[in-house]
């Protein structure tokens, strides 16, 4: 019986597949080419809980006058009165403004939104 393909044959088959280009089939082109986001993708994270703080100033005690503070004790903050207050975003400063009455509760008014720190 003869064979199918000689052995130089072979050989030579071999070496064109080795230097042929791979083939892809287009699959056409999808919105990651776009670059635009997923509106359903985005509307996944507006349920998301963020933690967020107005800070109306900081201060600095040794520990021992820390323990001694009492009820009705006042402590002097970095700010003063009618200076903005600083409004964190999972601890990342994102705005500052006003603190305001709303009923009977204390608000923050924006003033000012920050840009992100890179």
């Amino acid at each position: 019986m003869e064979p199918l393909m000689s052995n130089e044959d072979h050989a030579q088959l071999l070496t064109a597949e080795n230097n042929a280009s791979p083939m892809f089939e287009d699959f056409g082109t999808s919105d990651f080419d776009t670059g635009a986001p997923d509106e359903i993708g985005l509307e996944a994270v507006h349920e998301v809980p963020v933690k967020v703080q107005a800070v109306l100033g900081r201060s600095r005690l040794p520990i021992g006058e820390l323990l001694r503070l009492k009820a009705g004790a006042v402590m002097e903050l970095d700010r003063r009165v009618g200076e903005p207050v600083d409004v964190f975003v999972n601890d990342r400063l994102i705005a500052r403004g006003e603190v305001v009455m709303i009923d009977n509760s204390l608000g923050v008014t924006l003033t000012e939104i920050t840009r992100p720190e890179r």
